[in-house]
């Protein structure tokens, strides 16, 4: 079958189409012919070998596929072939077909186009669960989302939003500004502002009548996060979910003691590995919430497979607002 093949680790741009064996099907798996498969930041950290789980080479990179399950295992009784599935993968989804865990794969909703299905699953998925699972969000409380431009900042804004939370937008630069309004955000904060560690808390209180933000998402690291923890309201909520600034933070704890705040981590994989049943719920309240209107992803660009390398340099960058989807039609 076609692939996006890596033999050895390598600069995003430099990844090329190739061939790969069509993958065997076990008991408990289902084949999927792929339709679509969605672009995400931690496949740039793997064709580098930079990311925390690396797969045996060569391979396909890509963590989301969406498409029509061509066959079923011998123990799989909640699909069969002809059913229109996403599925969420450790690797594998730039490809023509993949098996993938039955407790994997999700069910589409009948209107839900291919490339849609794929670029609401790991980004949709981190960030319900920072927010909801990790957060312990509330309805009315207000939450501040760095990174707000990529893929799980874009999808956390919507989440709020939907779920009846005030939404602020942490981006850096103007061009993103009108681009998280559109997404619901109801104040936009500027992480790249000079004197950060004074005026990201200030524009939080301002944005929040002095209240504060009561969880942070924060997907940035560095600066942004060390700033945006002085902007926590009593008793706030912090989540890392990553560090695409650089720079891994550390935390004063006497700060959390002062303002009772809390800070936890979130690697979505392993909810997926230990509590599927909760993954499972997740995206069905994911496409709930889709189909009622109040989640729709915003992609930024389709492409064809061939195409995966300029999407990829394109996600490293960090310039990209919204997702970049793979098609394979």
């Amino acid at each position: 079958m076609k692939a996006i093949v890596i033999h050895e680790f390598i600069a995003p741009a430099g990844v090329k189409l190739g061939r790969l064996p069509d993958p065997a099907v076990g008991d408990h798996e289902v084949l999927i012919r792929v339709h679509a498969a969605a672009v995400n930041f931690p496949d740039v950290l793997v064709v580098q070998g930079k990311y925390q789980i690396l797969p045996p080479r060569p391979f396909a990179p890509g963590k989301d596929a969406a498409g029509v399950v061509m066959a079923a295992g011998a123990k799989v009784t909640t699909f069969r072939p002809g059913d229109r599935v996403v599925a969420q993968l450790e690797y594998g989804a730039f490809a023509e077909m993949v098996s993938a865990k039955a407790a994997s794969c999700f069910r589409i909703p009948d209107a839900m186009p291919f490339e849609d299905a794929a670029a609401m699953g790991l980004v949709y998925q981190t960030a319900y669960f920072a927010l909801k699972e990790r957060g312990g969000f509330r309805a009315g409380e207000a939450v501040l989302v760095t990174g707000a431009a990529g893929g799980v900042g874009s999808a956390a804004l919507q989440i709020v939003k939907a779920l009846g939370g005030t939404a602020l937008a942490g981006i850096s630069g103007t061009e993103h500004a009108e681009a998280a309004r559109q997404l619901g955000a109801d104040a936009v904060i500027d992480v790249a502002a000079p004197d950060l560690r004074d005026s990201l808390r200030e524009q939080v209180r301002k944005a929040t009548g002095g209240h504060g933000a009561d969880i942070l998402l924060d997907t940035l690291g560095g600066d942004v996060f060390d700033a945006a923890l002085r902007a926590m309201a009593w008793c706030g909520r912090a989540v890392a979910i990553g560090f695409a600034a650089g720079r891994i933070p550390e935390v004063k704890v006497n700060y959390l003691l002062v303002k009772n705040i809390s800070v936890s981590g979130l690697q979505w994989s392993d909810y997926r590995e230990r509590q599927p049943e909760k993954v499972l719920a997740a995206q069905q309240e994911i496409f709930r919430l889709y189909e009622l209107g109040a989640l729709k992803p915003r992609i930024a660009a389709t492409l064809p497979l061939a195409r995966a390398g300029e999407a990829l340099e394109k996600l490293a960058s960090g310039q990209v607002s919204g997702k970049y989807v793979l098609t394979l039609d």
